[in-house]
């Protein structure tokens, strides 16, 4: 997987201050910030992702296109409680979506930006009860859900582990070292649940983390 560009629209600079600090790890880079989609419609910044509040994705949706009318519409993760932003992403040509809490935990938004950058759409299991039903959001309570969501680079390394690489190709490819890579693979067995790398590879597929 390719690193992912994001943009964050947020109303304080605090804010997005710590954002910033919740995106950063080595498969997300921040290229641009602002008050508004307003602001960044005019910097025109080429991005994978926008993060942005529900508010802004509710009140802006006009200024979300943020290219020059030629490149396709950038992913969106929007910072909402609640399942409102649905609305407008649903009526928008992204390339994916997604809605996750203000409050989540890096390793959860870090998982929703890249999740996004690959065409899924991201929701939180009481937004899924709330969109879909409660019949189903049992079900993926059940049998999709993740113990805790996997992090840019876990989910970079079960990509190659999907490819067949060894460990010491995807340290090679990643440019880490081995026991860097033996590290995150271990990692990835315990939040997936998985007892083999072809264990791993199955559900990580079935839960649309990675595509055969």
């Amino acid at each position: 997987m390719s690193l992912v560009l994001v943009a964050i629209a947020a109303p304080t600079p605090m804010m997005r201050a710590g954002l910033r600090a919740l995106l950063a790890s080595d498969g997300i880079r921040v290229v641009a910030d602002a008050a508004s989609l307003v602001e960044l419609s005019m910097e025109r910044p080429d991005v994978d992702v926008l993060v942005a509040t529900a508010d802004m994705v509710m009140q802006d949706s006009t200024y979300i296109s943020l290219g020059d009318g030629t490149a396709s519409m950038p992913a969106i993760v929007a910072l909402s409680e609640d399942d409102r932003p649905a609305t407008v992403l649903r009526q928008l040509s992204l390339r994916g979506w997604g809605i996750i809490s203000p409050d989540a935990p890096a390793a959860e938004m870090q998982s929703a930006v890249v999740a996004a950058a690959q065409g899924l759409i991201v929701l939180s299991l009481p937004l899924v009860g709330t969109l879909f039903g409660p019949r189903i959001s049992s079900q993926m309570l059940e049998s999709r859900s993740l113990i805790e969501p996997l992090t840019a680079r876990e989910t970079e390394v079960l990509e190659l582990l999907s490819q067949g690489l060894s460990n010491k190709l995807i340290a090679r490819h990643l440019n880490i070292s081995e026991h860097t890579v033996k590290f995150h693979v271990s990692s990835i067995y315990t939040k997936l649940n998985a007892a083999s790398r072809t264990d791993a590879v199955s559900k990580g597929t079935r839960l649309g983390l990675i595509t055969l």
